[in-house]
């Protein structure tokens, strides 16, 4: 009977605050937002800006609520439900605006705004002289401000046609005043959309395929809430920026025709699947054009002990070991390419499959049979070299922003860690845990190896939450015998498998 692997209970909901118009259709605006909160697991409060008429076809009628109600929402809430996060959205006038900035600088909370300016038919939402007070008094108190491009251009001065315009504009706004901005929905007609991150420390493109439903109501409003709600679930910008785009895939992906004209979307909690999960990359042209590299075969990575000299391989590998890594962190020049050498020899010589860390150029004059390579490495190696080269490539994550700048490279597997507390290594990620694990196995195609604090003891766990391959080090390397520790994970994976196929 295969072990299925049971996630943990919920803690208590951080709680998000929204700052929006009503949409008396449900598709965007606070009712958005709430959907939004609601999916990624945080208690929303609303403080509404202003009220719409529209259906899913337009807006008919806008009515801003006074600044002395949108103070009185915020007093009534902040006294008693101080939240982690805020998302703004539409606000209806001038005096709102001004309100709403002085209660900003006392509530010590982050910021997502989505500047909503124009509606989806075309038409302008706010006046000309609310966006002046926005760029004056909203924007410095702003973590991320979320436009779309029109709003962009609209912010910025510049007219976008190409992706150098992208960065500009982006650039330009920053110097209003955000801490940072994503610009969203860059499409230039060659089946992407692409998103623009920019702040002081970084920048980077999110890419998708653009797919059906891209009208659906609501995308940007979902967005920006995402964000403030991973924010307040204590996850990094960069990270939820990263699950806010794979939630709107999501969410649109699902979207249904309820109305007579756009779509609504469907709100579901992450983990998404594979196809609505965003590639991260450093500049537009490489989230276009994707590595791609070869799968490891239909058989599961299994056993994948990690080694660091060739003598470690040669007792190990004859036990019927067919996955290894060698990790050799104490030797350079003929040296180390000489044990790489000869580690890549007893690979061959027992049919495992042999990947190198770190030390690419050497694999591939070599002929290994793979790279592992860290995320500090993705950007240092030729990841066309590799590609050529035809070896196969495996990838380290340890956050959704990892996992997306890993997904652009199309790897051979990628690996998850560390699973629980290990001493082998010291790094800046905790823990990732069993859920954690779950989450990457529903978004990924393809082999994952988990790695980290894991024993045979724990083992059936891991392989219960998805993983395809165990990385081991110190379970084996420390054993006071590790030919007899190496048999008992191989007997252990060969029974979890005849287990699944008699489940099947």
């Amino acid at each position: 009977m295969i072990e299925i692997y049971a996630p943990r209970a919920p803690e208590q909901r951080p709680i998000v605050w929204t700052i929006a118009g009503s949409d008396s259709c449900g598709g965007a605006g606070i009712q958005a937002d709430l959907k939004t909160f609601a999916a990624m697991g945080v208690h929303g409060c609303t403080v509404i800006a202003a009220l719409t008429a529209q259906n899913t076809g337009a807006v008919t009628a806008v009515e801003s609520v006074s600044a002395q109600m949108l103070e009185a929402q915020i007093n009534a809430l902040k006294s008693d439900m101080p939240p982690r996060a805020i998302k703004i959205g539409m606000l209806g006038n001038a005096d709102s605006v001004r309100a709403l900035a002085e209660n900003l600088k006392n509530l010590n909370s982050y910021v997502v705004c989505d500047p909503v300016m124009i509606a989806s038919s075309g038409r302008a939402l706010i006046g000309d002289d609310v966006v002046a007070l926005m760029k004056e008094h909203l924007l410095p108190l702003t973590n991320l401000l979320t436009p779309n491009v029109r709003e962009a251009e609209a912010l910025s001065g510049v007219k976008i046609a190409n992706d150098k315009d992208v960065v500009k504009a982006a650039m330009l706004i920053c110097l209003l005043g955000t801490r940072a901005v994503i610009i969203k929905g860059w499409n230039n007609g060659n089946g992407f959309v692409q998103d623009f991150y920019q702040s002081a420390a970084q920048s980077f493109w999110l890419t998708s395929p653009r797919r059906r439903n891209t009208d659906a109501r609501g995308t940007g409003c979902s967005f920006a809430s995402a964000i403030a709600a991973a924010h307040a679930l204590s996850y990094s910008e960069e990270d939820a920026v990263v699950m806010a785009k794979a939630s709107v895939n999501q969410f649109t992906r699902l979207s249904q025709p309820l109305g007579q004209d756009a779509p609504i979307l469907t709100y579901q909690p992450l983990p998404c699947t594979a196809d609505d999960f965003p590639w991260l990359t450093a500049d537009a042209v490489a989230g276009r054009n994707r590595a791609h590299f070869p799968d490891c075969g239909d058989t599961p990575l299994g056993f994948y002990p990690l080694a660091d000299s060739a003598d470690w391989l040669r007792r190990l590998l004859p036990l019927g070991v067919t996955t290894a890594q060698l990790r050799i962190k104490d030797k350079t020049g003929a040296e180390l390419e000489n044990e790489i050498r000869a580690a890549i020899a007893v690979g061959r010589e027992y049919n495992c499959r042999l990947f190198i860390n770190d030390h690419w150029e050497i694999a591939i004059k070599h002929k290994a049979y793979g790279i592992h390579l860290g995320q500090e490495d993705i950007e240092a190696a030729d990841i066309a070299a590799i590609v050529k080269s035809g070896l196969r490539l495996g990838l380290s994550t340890h956050s959704y922003a990892e996992l997306a700048r890993a997904v652009a490279c199309q790897p051979s597997y990628h690996a998850l860690g560390p699973i629980f507390q290990t001493s082998s290594k010291v790094l800046r990620f905790g823990a990732q845990g069993l859920d954690t694990l779950c989450n990457w196995r529903r978004m990924l195609n393809g082999q994952l190896v988990a790695i980290g604090g894991i024993t045979l003891e724990n083992a059936r766990e891991v392989l219960g939450a998805g993983a395809t391959g165990i990385a081991v080090i110190s379970d084996v390397s420390q054993n006071a015998n590790p030919e007899a520790r190496t048999r008992e994970w191989l007997n252990l994976f060969g029974a979890y498998q005849e287990s699944g196929r008699r489940a099947a």
